[in-house]
């Protein structure tokens, strides 16, 4: 955001303006337009970041908005369209209110897998009741690696087993391989994603509105590699193709429709 402002000399702050309003307007559109969907498999997953400080120092000096913060998504593993995502902590209203949003957005029976955080266990059974075939793929992971230079490193994953919830869910497809994927093209794409840097978010309403913006992004402008075209395309959503130039309209329409 600095680099922008600097080629283009520009204030800084007018930057962080230009984000939050295309953000918004893009979760606006996002919310009024994803939806009826004939989806088959959904995968689910969180992802962790933070806002302005880190969890134990947001707590340590009671600072107000700062900590630990968690991005739900959940993607159709047909198209790789983004369905739903939300930003919160990991609890499980927090996981009810992705359910409740996905579930308005389908329009048939899915099957469904997440990973084996307990909190999706009543927020699905409260979302869909038992139309919905859904399993979860529990992994178990080993010792973590010690020292300094391996405290960011994961644990070695050394199984996993899939669980039948509810209905019928096919093993074949009880996955969360294209979920997991899209984590790292978000740690990827969003510089304040990124571990061990400045780079993080210095305020939650900045942090959501870049998700609201990649997200818009990655549904309707970027051609997915393996369908060649776009999720929003495969999922029927629009018969174009995007380009940022449409994304920019939507913010003029989004400030044109705002009430005096």
């Amino acid at each position: 955001m600095r680099s922008v402002a600097r080629v283009v000399g520009i204030s800084f702050n007018t930057v962080v303006k230009l984000l939050v309003d295309a953000g918004r307007a893009c979760a606006a559109y996002h919310f009024e337009n994803v939806k009826a969907l004939q989806t088959k498999r959904v995968q689910c997953d969180e992802i962790w970041s933070f806002c302005y400080a880190k969890e134990k120092t947001a707590v340590e000096k009671d600072l107000k908005g700062a900590g630990d913060v968690w991005t739900w998504t959940a993607i159709d593993a047909d198209s790789k369209l983004i369905i739903s995502y939300l930003v919160g902590d990991r609890t499980a209203n927090t996981a009810m209110l992705l359910m409740n949003d996905l579930q308005e957005r389908l329009s048939n029976r899915v099957q469904l897998t997440t990973d084996g955080h307990k909190a999706y266990l009543e927020a699905v059974s409260n979302a869909f009741g038992n139309n919905i075939d859904y399993a979860m793929l529990v992994k178990t992971y080993g010792a973590a690696p010690e020292g300094p230079q391996t405290r960011y490193s994961p644990a070695p994953c050394t199984g996993a087993t899939k669980d039948r919830i509810t209905g019928h869910p096919d093993k074949a497809h009880i996955s969360t391989s294209y979920v997991e994927r899209q984590n790292l093209n978000m740690r990827m794409g969003m510089r304040r994603f990124t571990r061990l840097t400045n780079a993080f978010s210095k305020k939650l309403e900045n942090h959501y509105c870049a998700l609201a913006l990649y997200f818009m992004f990655y549904n309707f402008v970027r051609i997915h590699s393996s369908l060649r075209v776009t999720p929003a395309q495969a999922a029927g959503l629009t018969d174009k193709l995007w380009e940022m130039a449409d994304i920019v309209a939507l913010i003029d329409q989004f400030e044109a429709e705002k009430p005096n």
